[in-house]
């Protein structure tokens, strides 16, 4: 019989909905049921791409024994969290002061009062490899909450007070230096494997946010070898097998320090951030490469990760036919039935496809060699083989769809669709691909159009035409970011009008009076142990460092003192960490960069659909700035609206485009026409030469 979990929507939730286990979603009722029974509650949180979780489930949760155990001594509840990322952080954060680390699935152990007294990650069902089974576990759990529960609910009350002052910011305030992103960037240059790229050893992570933050270091003082760390990492992770040759896109990292043996989930996040690095770096560099793996990706997310109504879906599994990567791999003779001997034998030694194999068996296709260095070493011409490489990759693609695909978790998240929104809106302009812009605009559209409520605020994720659960900060943060994106690459102003009106919510629901800082959920949010501001990247930005980048944007563009006002109070809050704990804080240090400055506030005047306009902005975003906003104005518009101050007084020279650059809405002279704003773009940006 279908357990509790068969009315959600989460498919990580229905993915548990036939196990023996009887689950409750998160809700009143688990809790009103464990108080009246006087039962602990056993909290289970994963997600839908999580191999392990898949693991957690197969051995213990679809267990006749375990599922009787859980079932007649706790009241189990089952999370997925993606839906619910402010009870994920939540008991994440007393997991980690619990084992020291954490992770996904996460096993937490609560009081009736939802307060964590035990934890951990995955558990065997029985003893093994030197940990202990989950069968142990649960019963040690229950004699303590039997025999010694004065113990458990003083400690889930040192557990919970902990929580709570970790989720604070505590920090004296402190002004900003002047240059911000270098410090952290000579941090980044001690972690860096100058062999492999990335910074650390393995498990190796992709670390979007550290990259642009060293391109901004990079733009400030001109080091090469700035440069050369975000180039060699973007190299060797889109030659690893953590790219996917084939289809485009990464997976969430690598295993190993090479970037070779992936963990073969794909998230939207991962995807959007890695693009806007790799678009930035192609700015920076005008490598063709970086633009490449850009494209691909972005296609991927056209092509398997966009639903039909608009928006974007949240992962793909790791798992295929319950083997982790299977999807992915190949072997020789699958490469050979479908190129043939010659052209598998060209592929196989490019690809690095052998009959040992480089994972399980099997191969995950990556590049040891550069396509220059294979052309040399295969005397063949560099145009020829890379055309009949990317016919190679084509058939092959075809011919793997056709295989058992990972599910598809399609339910459309509001923060990680910003992410994605603003990563099609600067790959429309970046690589002049008219296409990705609508794809930006459409989805905004489907954001702000199927996930509100009559009175404006946002839900956060929609699933089979339904829109649900209350949106958090990040929601409302990265949906901000990429309407002033969209803005900036269409200069359509209906754009910055929603940016607007949700940092407003954040302001009114999210922030905390004059204290720096913005809790994650909003003030009528249903009440949980504890009340948090995310300060600290993860694999994504934090909600805060998100939400004073877009405040920074916007007060800089349209002259909102109360904005900006609101954005440098959480940095003077935040210094100290960005000091101290720089490579968490790469989203924080990009904010920082952005209100510290130098930041021009560009104004072109012209028509929008004129030829040299049109030329003007094309070739503004083939240039790297780090740090600017930009404005268009129609010759004869009208001086009210948002853009009022900005455009005050700035007016074209004849038929031709005029630019204003200005710092704090102190303007130099105007520059006009097309070869002299073409000149101005070249000085403010920075080139590798």
């Amino acid at each position: 019989m279908p357990n509790r979990l068969a009315a959600e929507s989460s498919p990580y939730l229905l993915q548990h909905a036939e196990n023996p286990v009887d689950w409750y979603p998160w809700g009143d009722e688990a809790f009103v049921r464990a108080r009246a029974e006087d039962r602990p509650i056993f909290l289970s949180i994963g997600y839908s791409a999580c191999h392990w979780c898949h693991v957690m489930e197969h051995e213990s949760f679809e267990n006749a024994e375990i599922a009787r155990l859980l079932n007649e001594n706790f009241v189990s509840i089952k999370v997925d969290r993606e839906e619910r990322p402010d009870v994920d952080a939540i008991y994440m954060t007393a997991v980690q002061l619990i084992t020291g680390r954490g992770g996904w699935p996460m096993s937490v152990f609560l009081t009736h009062d939802k307060q964590p007294f035990y934890g951990g990650t995955y558990w065997p069902p029985h003893p093994k490899h030197g940990m202990p089974g989950f069968d142990q576990v649960l019963n040690a759990v229950l004699d303590a909450w039997r025999n010694r529960r004065a113990q458990a609910i003083d400690q889930a009350g040192q557990l919970t007070a902990h929580v709570q002052k970790a989720g604070t910011l505590a920090a004296t305030p402190q002004a900003l230096p002047s240059d911000p992103v270098s410090p952290a960037a000579a941090q980044l240059e001690r972690a860096f494997d100058t062999r492999n790229g990335g910074f650390g050893g393995a498990p190796k992570f992709p670390h979007p946010m550290d990259l642009r933050v060293l391109l901004r270091a990079w733009y400030r003082t001109q080091r090469p070898e700035y440069l050369r760390m975000v180039t060699h990492t973007l190299e060797k992770m889109s030659h690893g097998g953590i790219y996917d040759h084939l289809g485009g896109g990464f997976h969430r990292y690598a295993v190993d320090e090479m970037w070779l043996v992936p963990h073969f989930e794909k998230m939207l996040y991962d995807n959007a951030l890695l693009t806007v690095a790799c678009l930035e770096t192609h700015q920076a560099t005008g490598k063709p490469s970086h633009a490449a793996v850009a494209r691909e990706t972005l296609e991927y997310v056209l092509r398997e990760m966009t639903h039909q109504a608009g928006g974007f879906s949240s992962t793909q599994d790791a798992d295929s036919e319950g083997e982790e990567g299977k999807y992915y791999v190949w072997t020789p003779q699958e490469v050979e039935q479908v190129l043939g001997p010659e052209r598998a034998k060209t592929f196989c030694y490019v690809y690095d496809v052998s009959p040992g194999g480089n994972f399980e068996g099997h191969n995950i296709l990556n590049l040891p060699k550069t396509l220059p260095q294979c052309a040399a070493i295969l005397n063949r011409p560099l145009a020829e083989l890379t055309a009949e490489l990317a016919a190679a990759r084509a058939e092959l693609l075809r011919v793997r769809e056709r295989r058992v695909p990972p599910a598809l978790d399609d339910k459309v998240i509001v923060a990680w669709n910003g992410l994605m929104i603003e990563a099609f809106a600067l790959g429309g302009a970046v690589l002049d691909e008219p296409r990705y812009t609508e794809v930006a605009a459409n989805a905004a559209s489907f954001v702000l159009q199927q996930m509100r409520r009559a009175d404006g605020r946002v839900l956060h994720t929609w699933r089979a035409g339904a829109a649900r659960i209350d949106a958090y900060l990040d929601d409302y943060a990265c949906l901000a970011s990429a309407l002033v994106t969209l803005y900036e690459t269409t200069f359509d102003e209906r754009w910055l009008t929603e940016a607007v009106a949700l940092c407003d919510i954040v302001l009114a629901q999210f922030g905390d009076g004059n204290e720096p800082g913005f809790f994650y959920t909003a003030q009528d949010h249903e009440p949980l142990i504890s009340r948090q501001k995310d300060v600290i990247d993860s694999s994504v930005p934090s909600g805060n460092a998100v939400a004073v980048t877009v405040l920074v944007r916007l007060g800089k563009l349209l002259g909102r003192d109360d904005y900006l006002t609101a954005a440098e109070r959480t940095l003077a809050g935040c210094a100290r960490l960005m000091e101290q704990s720089s490579t968490a804080m790469g989203q924080m240090l990009l904010a920082a960069d952005l209100l510290v400055g130098p930041t021009p506030e560009i104004v072109l005047v012209g028509h929008r659909d004129g030829a040299d306009v049109r030329a003007a902005v094309r070739d503004f975003w083939s240039h790297f700035v780090a740090s600017r906003v930009l404005a268009l104005r129609e010759p004869q518009a009208t001086a009210g609206g948002l853009l009022a101050s900005t455009f005050a007084g700035k007016e074209s020279a004849g038929a031709e485009p005029t630019v204003y650059l200005c710092q704090n809405f102190a303007c130099d002279a105007p520059v006009s026409g097309l070869e002299a704003v073409l000149a101005t773009w070249r000085k403010l940006s920075r080139r590798a030469d």
